[in-house]
Formats: C-alpha cells, sequence, structure tokens
C-alpha cells in the first residue's frame, strides 16, 4: 500500500494514498475536524451514562483516542466498535506523532495493540472492539447510540453513501441515535432522508461550510 504521512494545517498529521488521491483526514486540520465533527457534534450531544458508539472507518484510529480524552471529563461507559476492512500497517501508524504528552502516546499505542475481533478494556470508561470488516456485510444485534461514519469521501466509496447503507445504519441505532459525518453533499442528505433519518446541516470543520448530523426519529 502506497500511504505517505502529510502535516495538516493544524499541525497535526494524517495519511495521504497517492493511488487513490485521497486523504484519511481534511488538509485543513486533522485534529480540528474529528473533534469537530464527530466530538464535538457527535459525542457531547450525548446525555446518557453509558454510551454505545459504532465507527464507520477506525483508519488511524484518531476518533478513538479523541473519544478517550473527551470521556476522561466524565463519568460516562462506552462501548466502542469499529470496523475497518483495511487495517493500516502498525509500522505507519506508530510514525504518526500527534501528542505532545507521553500518556498520549502510550494511549494510542494502546489502541493499535488491542486486538482485532475481541472487545477489550482500553481505559476504565471504554471498552474497544476493533472488527475487521465491511460495513456491507456487518450484522450486529446491538443498538448502538451513536455512529461515527468516517468512510472515505462518497466519490471514493460510493457504495457506502446509498440509501441502503444509511436504512442499515438506521436500524444499528437506538431511538434518538446520531449519525454524524463530515459530508454534506446534497445527494448524501438525500440518502440519509429516504431512509428515515431526521437530516440537520452543521457549520463544517475548516475547509467545509457544512456537515451533516442526522438522528433516528420512530
Amino acid at each position: 500500500m502506497n500511504i505517505k504521512i502529510i502535516k495538516t494545517k493544524d499541525g497535526s498529521q494524517s495519511l495521504y494514498l497517492p493511488d487513490l488521491n485521497e486523504t484519511y483526514h481534511s488538509v485543513f486540520g486533522a485534529i480540528t475536524e474529528s473533534e469537530h465533527v464527530y466530538i464535538e457534534a457527535g459525542y457531547k450531544s450525548l446525555t446518557k451514562q453509558k454510551i454505545n458508539i459504532l465507527e464507520i472507518g477506525f483508519g488511524t484510529g484518531l476518533n478513538v483516542f479523541l473519544t478517550c480524552l473527551a470521556a476522561k471529563n466524565n463519568d460516562k461507559k462506552i462501548y466502542y466498535e469499529t470496523l475497518e476492512k483495511h487495517p493500516l500497517p502498525q509500522d505507519i501508524i506508530l510514525k504518526l506523532n500527534n501528542f505532545e504528552k507521553e500518556i498520549h502516546q502510550i494511549l494510542f499505542e494502546r489502541i493499535h495493540q488491542a486486538p482485532w475481533q475481541k472487545a477489550v478494556n482500553i481505559t476504565p470508561q471504554i471498552t474497544l472492539h476493533k472488527n475487521q470488516t465491511d460495513l456491507l456485510y456487518y450484522k450486529t444485534n446491538k443498538l448502538f447510540d451513536l455512529i461515527y461514519f468516517d468512510a472515505f469521501a462518497p466519490d471514493k466509496q460510493p457504495e457506502l453513501w446509498t440509501a441502503e447503507i444509511f436504512e442499515k445504519m438506521y436500524r444499528f441505532l437506538d431511538t434518538d441515535g446520531i449519525l454524524v459525518t463530515y459530508s454534506a453533499k446534497g445527494q448524501v442528505r438525500r440518502n440519509m432522508l429516504a431512509a428515515g433519518f431526521k437530516v440537520v446541516r452543521l457549520p463544517g470543520p475548516p475547509g467545509k461550510r457544512e456537515m451533516l448530523r442526522a438522528v433516528k426519529k420512530t
């Protein structure tokens, strides 16, 4: 796999895939984007003390890491399941250097050293289940309160942005469950609406005018 480490505008690092001409995060700021879309618009909007999170696109593990940091400020207990069809090589992951504190580097490494296909406690508050699978074939009986939808862009992975896929994720969510994503394309919004979601446009992170948050209402 041809992968390059890049520095984004907020100083944090991400990965670039030349063969796809795609980055794992926004070039305007990897950490800034993830915090804005998934933590601020997603995680922090939940009031439950016990939360089930499903992430589509584990990637570099940044969303898991930021969720761990956010959870330290409250007493929430989190079950966090993350799907990734093609896990990144460990040697690439461990070259990323986004951490000013050694304790943060240790946490990041613990996330990536956690085994696949097994639920493990990575902090006293968070149980992580890394699932090497394709969303197209993923099945679960668990209901989630929050979905981080962080697949590659619709023009790179169109099969993951269809109305049928959003219908599938709608079924994964509990009542009032939330799905957040960085994309605000018109067709993506229409597919969410067709799946039954109530959809709102929110201000996007730097470099993007808008993002989407979808809520399951019955």
